[in-house]
């Protein structure tokens, strides 16, 4: 993992996709090893038709979700192992705080918070539970008071603990991969276009600011009709690409565009839809494959 791939790699503050961690009337996430039920999810950006049904399998396949994981994580912490990273932080200059695990959750962007809070439900006592407070504080800034000098060693040691990895895991899905998918299956997208979708929420987040993916999708639609709405998914996927880049060259953190040039754009041309194995791609000039 380099800093230099991180720099590529964060969202805006979190948007209209996220609800927290614990509403009144939801139920409490569980700790592990019991059993749970999937709350119903709130519906995204705009809903749109219901997607034509595909015969190959959505991004939430396991193996298709198994290579989001691993795309992303080229991008992100230029590696395919994924599982890695659970214990990956450090402050990336983005005026976000610090930057950490699988995701990349923020100090300064509420997710960070969010997992922490979860976490220490699962374990009331843990390595991060004392910083609580300081995260509460910080949130919104870049600030590192309260946090330093303990905070990144408490989190190395966190990432240790099976719950911890639970939670960033359940608040990777629920702020990020599921809301993705949802919203790309009722566009009528595949699963190439659903990763589209997961990979720019995880840089810009699921909001509605004019660099969030609520913006970019909103810029594409008005070059493009998704699947759901008569149009041509390739060319709809362009135009979203399109717009995602002008979004990316926006912030400096995001200006390198090889994670939409070198490679979705590359699986796309070739009509890789379903994000089909063999895969070869390029991030920040580092070639990647996955055999199957």
């Amino acid at each position: 993992m380099t800093s230099s791939a991180r720099l590529g790699g964060r969202r805006r503050l979190l948007g209209l996709f996220l609800a927290p961690v614990v509403a009144a009337g939801t139920a409490v996430p569980l700790a592990p090893g019991q059993a749970a039920h999937a709350a119903p999810a709130r519906s995204t950006v705009i809903s749109g038709d219901s997607a034509s049904a595909h015969s190959a399998p959505g991004l939430d396949d396991p193996a298709k979700k198994e290579i989001a994981m691993k795309l992303v994580s080229s991008a992100e912490n230029s590696s395919l192992n994924w599982r890695a990273q659970y214990k990956y932080i450090e402050d990336i200059d983005d005026d976000r705080g610090y930057t950490a695990g699988i995701v990349g959750f923020c100090s300064g962007t509420g997710d960070m918070l969010d997992l922490v809070k979860l976490y220490t439900r699962y374990k009331p006592h843990n390595p991060l539970a004392k910083y609580l407070p300081a995260l509460r504080r910080v949130n919104g800034t870049d600030s590192h008071k309260g946090l330093d000098p303990g905070f990144t060693k408490a989190w190395a040691r966190a990432a240790k603990d099976r719950a911890f990895r639970k939670a960033q895991n359940h608040e990777r899905d629920r702020l990020y991969f599921r809301p993705a998918v949802r919203q790309a299956k009722k566009d009528g997208l595949r699963a190439l276009g659903q990763f589209v979708y997961y990979d720019a929420i995880v840089m810009h987040g699921g909001g509605d600011d004019s660099l969030s993916f609520g913006a970019i999708r909103r810029n594409a639609l008005k070059k493009a009709k998704p699947p759901s709405q008569g149009g041509d998914e390739t060319a709809y996927l362009n135009a979203f690409l399109d717009a995602r880049k002008v979004a990316m060259k926006a912030e400096s953190a995001h200006e390198d565009t090889s994670r939409v040039d070198t490679a979705q754009r590359v699986f796309l041309r070739k009509g890789n839809l379903d994000l089909n194995t063999p895969l070869s791609w390029k991030v920040y000039g580092d070639s990647y494959r996955i055999k199957k």
